[in-house]
C-alpha cells in the first residue's frame, strides 16, 4: 500500500542558522541511492564520513542521521553519535557498531528510534516516496553535552541545537 502524503520539510530551516562545512563520503553521496550495506535489512553498517573545513572555535563534533520522510511526526532517528573530540575529522565504515569499538575515545552512541545504541540503517516502508537521510556532522562550542547515552533523540537534538556553531550534511536517498 502506497502512503499518499507530502514531502516534509528541511529540518534545519526551523533551527537557528549555523555556518555551514563539507563533509564527504567514499560509501555515500548526496541525492544518490543508498546501497545495501547502509540499509537496515542489509548490512546495517554505518557508512565513512570525513568532514573539513569547520570553524576554528569548534571544540568537539556529533554525528547524526535522521529521516525527515519518516511517516511519524517527528520523523526517525538512526544515528546519534556525541562526544566525538574535536581533533577526530573521520568516523571509519562501521563506526556504528552497538559494543561503541568503532568510535574515538570519548564518544557514544545515543539510543536511536530503533531502541538501540548504534547505528540502524534505512528502511522506509514498502511503497513511500525515496527518503531522504540526512548525514549531518555538528560542530560545537563544547567538549561536553552535559549529557550522557541514556538520553532520549529529542534531548540529544534539544542540546545539539543550543551548543552547534556549523553543520554539514549529506543526503543519500533510499526506496523499497
Amino acid at each position: 500500500m502506497a502512503l499518499k502524503r507530502t514531502r516534509a520539510p528541511w529540518p534545519y530551516d526551523f533551527l537557528p542558522a549555523v555556518d555551514e562545512f563539507g563533509v564527504a563520503s567514499a560509501d555515500v553521496r548526496d541525492g544518490e541511492l543508498l546501497a545495501d550495506d547502509f540499509v537496515y535489512s542489509g548490512g546495517n553498517v554505518s557508512p565513512e564520513l570525513t568532514w573539513k573545513g569547520f570553524p576554528k572555535a569548534t571544540k568537539g563534533f556529533a554525528v547524526t542521521c535522521f529521516d525527515p520522510d519518516a511517516p511519524t511526526a517527528s520523523g526517525w532517528w538512526h544515528w546519534i553519535v556525541l562526544g566525538i573530540p574535536a581533533e577526530v575529522t573521520t568516523l571509519a565504515r562501521d563506526a556504528g557498531k552497538a559494543d561503541g569499538s568503532g568510535l574515538p575515545d570519548g564518544a557514544f552512541h545515543v539510543r536511536n528510534d530503533y531502541g538501540t545504541a548504534d547505528y540502524g540503517g534505512a528502511a522506509p516502508p514498502p511503497g513511500d516516496h525515496p527518503h531522504r537521510y540526512l548525514f549531518a556532522v555538528h560542530a560545537l562550542d563544547t567538549d561536553d553535552l552535559g549529557v550522557g547515552p541514556d538520553i532520549t533523540p529529542a534531548v540529544a537534538g534539544f542540546n545539539l541545537t543550543a551548543h552547534t556553531i556549523a553543520r554539514a550534511v549529506l543526503t543519500p536517498v533510499y526506496q523499497h
